[in-house]
C-alpha cells in the first residue's frame, strides 16, 4: 500500500483559481456567499458546531435562531405551511417521493427535469413518465402535456400517478412553465405536485400557495447564498404528517430527515444570508432586464439564445455556431473559448464547450456584463 505521506503536500495549499474573476457559472451565481455568510462560515465551521445547542432535533434549536428560521421565516418565504432544511434539493425531492409513495407507483415529471429528479424517483422505486418538451429551439413544457401524460399512465397502469413534478425553471434553458395551470391539471386527477425551484427559490419571488403546488424544493448552494450542500423543503399541511413522520423509537427525530440534516456551516451561512436573499428577490425585475439585455447583445454577435423569448430568467443556453467554427482551426481547439475567457478573467463556461453552453447573469452588474459582451466581441471579431 502507498504511504499516505506522499499525498499530503497536495492538500496543504488548496486555492481557487477563479477568485477575482467575473463569474457567470450557472451553478454558482445564486450561491455566492454574502459577506455575512462568509463571517458565519468561519465562526461556525468547526465540525457540526451547532450540535452543542441541540435539544434533540435540529429544527428545535433556539440559539442560534434555527427554530425561528425553519418554523416561521422559511415557511412564509416559501408560501407553504411547513418547512425544513435538507442536505440538498435532491434530498428534499427524495424525502417527498419516499414518504408519499410505495414501490411501483408512478410519477409524472417534465422531460427537462434535472437528472437528480429522475434519480430520486428511481431510488424511491417509482415508475417514471415524462412530459415531453417542445424541442429545439424553445424546449418549452406545455401545461396540457401533463394531462396527456397522466392519461397515458392511467391507460398503462389503471391508476393515476401518485405524484407529479415540474421544474421551475429547468436547469438548461431557464424556461418558466405555467405552474398554476399545471397544478390545476394535476389536481383534477388528485395528483399532488412538487415544484423543483432549485434555480428559483432565493433568486426570484416564489410562493407555493399562489402557484397551487403541494410541495416546494429549493437549493441553498445554488440559489440562497449558502455554503453547500444544503436544500430547503416546503410541504402543505395536508401532507406534512406523512413527510415529517416521527420515528417510533427516537421520538424527536423525523424519519425522512434521518434525524438531522444540515449541521454547522451550511445552515448558519443560509441564516446569515437570508435577509439579503429575501431583499434580492424583490428586485427580480432588474435581473430579468439584465438577462434580456445580455441575450440581445450576444445574439447581435451571431449567437442564438435557446428557450423562452423574451427570456424570463437569468439562466440561459446559447448555441454558438460562429465559435464552434472558429474552434475547428483555433489554437487550443475546442478549449480555445475557455482559454480566451480565462485570459480576460471571465469564468463559468465549461472548458471544451464552444458549440453550445449555458451561463447565468444573476447578480452580475451591468458593467461586468458589458465586459463579458466586449470579451465575446473581441474573440469573435479580433
Amino acid at each position: 500500500m502507498d504511504n499516505i505521506d506522499q499525498y499530503l503536500q497536495k492538500f496543504k495549499s488548496i486555492k481557487r483559481s477563479t477568485c477575482g474573476t467575473i463569474n457567470i457559472d450557472p451553478l454558482q451565481r445564486g450561491g455566492i456567499l454574502t459577506d455575512e455568510a462568509r463571517a458565519a462560515l468561519v465562526e461556525w465551521g468547526d465540525g457540526y458546531s451547532i450540535c452543542d445547542f441541540c435539544p434533540g432535533a435540529l429544527d428545535q434549536i433556539k440559539t442560534p435562531p434555527i427554530h425561528d428560521f425553519i418554523h416561521k421565516a422559511l415557511p412564509r418565504f416559501l408560501g407553504i405551511d411547513e418547512a425544513r432544511v435538507t442536505n440538498g434539493a435532491r434530498e428534499s425531492k427524495f424525502a417527498i417521493m419516499h414518504s408519499m409513495t410505495k414501490d411501483g407507483d408512478w410519477i409524472v415529471l417534465d422531460q427537462s427535469a434535472h437528472y437528480s429528479s429522475y434519480v430520486a424517483a428511481q431510488r424511491a422505486r417509482l415508475n417514471i413518465k415524462a412530459v415531453p418538451n417542445s424541442g429545439s429551439p424553445d424546449y418549452r413544457t406545455e401545461a396540457d402535456g401533463y394531462a396527456d401524460t397522466i392519461e397515458e399512465v392511467i391507460r398503462e397502469s389503471g391508476n393515476s400517478p401518485t405524484l407529479a413534478l415540474v421544474t421551475y425553471p429547468d436547469g438548461n434553458y431557464g424556461n418558466l412553465p405555467d405552474v398554476k395551470k399545471i397544478a390545476a391539471i394535476c389536481h383534477q386527477y388528485d395528483v399532488p405536485l412538487i415544484l423543483n425551484g432549485a434555480y428559483s427559490v432565493g433568486r426570484m419571488p416564489v410562493n407555493a400557495k399562489e402557484l397551487g403546488v403541494d410541495f416546494i424544493v429549493g437549493s441553498g448552494h445554488k440559489s440562497m447564498a449558502a455554503s453547500g450542500p444544503i436544500g430547503v423543503l416546503g410541504v402543505s399541511e395536508e401532507y406534512s404528517g406523512k413527510v415529517f413522520e416521527k420515528s417510533p423509537t427516537n421520538k424527536a427525530k423525523e424519519i425522512e430527515m434521518l434525524g438531522c440534516t444540515a449541521r454547522g456551516a451550511t445552515i448558519m451561512t443560509m441564516l446569515a444570508s437570508f435577509p439579503k436573499v429575501v431583499e434580492r428577490t424583490r428586485h427580480w425585475d432588474e435581473e430579468v432586464e439584465n438577462a434580456r439585455w445580455f441575450s440581445s447583445q450576444l445574439e447581435g454577435l451571431g449567437l442564438v439564445q435557446m428557450g423562452d423569448k423574451p427570456h424570463n430568467h437569468d439562466l440561459m443556453f446559447f448555441e454558438a455556431p460562429v465559435l464552434y467554427e472558429m474552434s475547428q482551426t483555433a489554437k487550443g481547439g475546442r478549449y480555445f473559448l475557455y482559454k480566451e475567457l480565462k485570459a480576460r478573467r471571465i469564468h463559468g463556461i465549461k472548458a471544451g464547450l464552444t458549440k453550445f453552453f449555458k451561463l447565468s447573469t444573476f447578480g452580475v452588474s451591468r458593467d461586468d456584463l458589458e465586459t463579458v459582451v466586449s470579451a465575446f466581441d473581441e474573440i469573435i471579431n479580433p
